[in-house]
């Protein structure tokens, strides 16, 4: 998940950094950051919270230079101190400050071979600091002299794509050289580019989604393709090329079932149409499961079902509600970290409106049942609402696996699909009847908006892993380190001493 965001332009970008990431805050309220570059020197402040809380005008106004990068941040690997926060900054070479969007698989071999090999000392467990001192290290080995080449740069972002797996977009500033952003070959996670004119010459902004260019009064350009690497030098002119060998592009469903807002499109499709397609796929399937008869109002579990609840009770016919009120000020409970919080805030997040649940048999929508807690809570207050019976649709497949590519469901024990049966989730968030969509259903609502995409990432629910680098054992270890950090630490920093000893040994 993670919203990046980096920025050449004529004028200053502080305050337009800071309205790019306020369009992007849908995507990670853990904590923000920007870095801006002038001449040869980097401002940055970062810190946990929400955009708005973590920027004050005293921060802003130590924001200088007309180019800069931004973050905000909702924590996969790693942990949720301050000290993980991004952009994250290297000196060497140059000074390069990197923002990042991912995860990657393996990040801890990285981080023991940046010691060993590199001798590069990684001072946080974020992937993202392993991957910005991979690029360092890739980037010294290639230049020579006191100047970079797009050639050059592009040979170390080949090298990068080599050596590192998952899925991963970044914006990176180098101190008096440009701006470089990359995204991986299977192109997981989304990265656009646009561009403005003016007086002064051509602005470039390049973000996770296309809603933070239009925003922003940029045109939008196009998406950066899987593998592709684009460098905007300090003339404001900008490089591109294909930094992989058999780049595919692969983009993660669950972007389109949540993650983006639907005013966003990523790869040429919208994220708005592709859900009204769920709404269509998911009635057909209601209809053959012999539901729809009963229903007698359709209501979207606000904010991301809605276009697909919409859609589905044109499909069949049935009238169209909204049953829930939502409270803004309450963050995404997805995002939140811990079960007691997620379950603590869904009553605070959602007030059901009585007249419309009163002896009805409602169909409820949500975009995906990922944890169960949620959706639980919420049958139980249609239930107090006064309705007669509670079906509950999801609009995308079970979750049946771990997402290791940049998504908070890393356990399998915290996936109510994982070894349940239908019935079983059923009984377990206490509704009437529970209809999920097909898999095949779903890719098919987001190739009928663009015909181009035709494979898709989706681990999540079919547990293919398409970087061929996730076993059983990696997610036991993923699982044990979410379970017992502080045994994972231990057995990590054993790890590293065990490889200092046998670096001194070598040597």
């Amino acid at each position: 998940m993670c919203g990046i965001v980096g920025v050449v332009s004529h004028q200053p970008v502080n305050q337009l950094l800071y309205d790019a990431l306020l369009l992007l805050q849908h995507r990670g309220q853990d904590a923000a950051g920007i870095a801006t570059n002038q001449s040869n020197t980097f401002s940055m402040h970062k810190a946990n919270g929400l955009v708005r809380d973590v920027f004050r005008t005293r921060n802003m106004r130590s924001l200088m230079g007309n180019s800069g990068i931004g973050h905000c941040r909702y924590p996969t690997a790693g942990s949720s101190s301050e000290e993980e926060a991004q952009p994250f900054y290297v000196n060497a070479p140059f000074g390069i400050t990197l923002a990042h969007n991912g995860n990657l698989t393996n990040w801890e071999q990285l981080k023991e071979e940046m010691f060993k090999n590199d001798r590069r000392h990684i001072n946080t467990d974020s992937d993202s600091e392993v991957l910005l001192n991979v690029l360092a290290h890739e980037i010294t080995r290639f230049s020579t002299g006191f100047t970079l080449e797009p050639a050059t740069l592009f040979k170390a972002v080949r090298e990068v794509n080599r050596r590192v797996r998952g899925g991963y977009a970044a914006v990176a500033q180098i101190a008096g050289v440009g701006m470089l952003a990359f995204r991986d070959p299977n192109g997981i996670r989304p990265l656009c580019l646009g561009e403005n004119e003016t007086p002064q010459g051509k602005e470039y902004l390049i973000a996770s989604e296309s809603v933070a260019l239009e925003g922003m009064g940029f045109r939008f350009v196009r998406d950066v393709q899987p593998g592709e690497a684009i460098f905007i030098d300090m003339d404001n002119k900008l490089h591109a090329e294909i930094c992989a060998d058999s780049p595919a592009l692969n983009p993660c469903v669950f972007e389109y079932v949540y993650l983006a807002r639907p005013d966003s499109v990523i790869d040429g499709a919208s994220v708005y149409n592709t859900r009204l397609k769920m709404g269509e796929y998911l009635a057909d399937k209601i209809k053959r499961e012999g539901l729809a008869d009963d229903v007698d109002v359709v209501m979207p579990i606000p904010d991301s079902s809605r276009p697909a609840a919409i859609q589905l009770a044109m499909r069949l016919g049935v009238d169209y509600r909204e049953g829930f009120i939502k409270n803004r000020y309450i963050g995404r409970t997805f995002i939140m970290p811990g079960q007691g919080l997620r379950r603590k805030s869904v009553r605070q997040k959602l007030n059901a409106i009585g007249d419309e649940f009163k002896d009805k048999v409602v169909l409820l929508v949500d975009d995906s049942i990922v944890r169960g807690t949620t959706s639980r809570e919420i049958v139980q207050m249609a239930r107090e609402a006064g309705a007669k019976k509670v079906i509950f649709a999801s609009a995308a497949p079970p979750v049946l696996y771990p997402n290791v590519y940049g998504i908070d469901m890393p356990t399998r024990d915290e996936l109510i699909a994982h070894g349940r049966t239908l019935q079983e989730i059923c009984e377990e968030i206490t509704a009437d009847a529970l209809v999920y969509q097909d898999l095949e259903d779903l890719k098919r609502s987001i190739s009928d908006v663009n015909p181009a995409l035709t494979q898709f990432e989706a681990s999540c629910f079919d547990g293919k892993y398409i970087t061929g680098d996730v076993s059983p054992e990696y997610l036991d270890r993923l699982e044990q380190s979410r379970n017992s950090p502080k045994a994972a630490k231990a057995e990590d920093a054993a790890r590293t001493q065990l490889n200092l000893n046998t670096a001194n040994t070598e040597s």
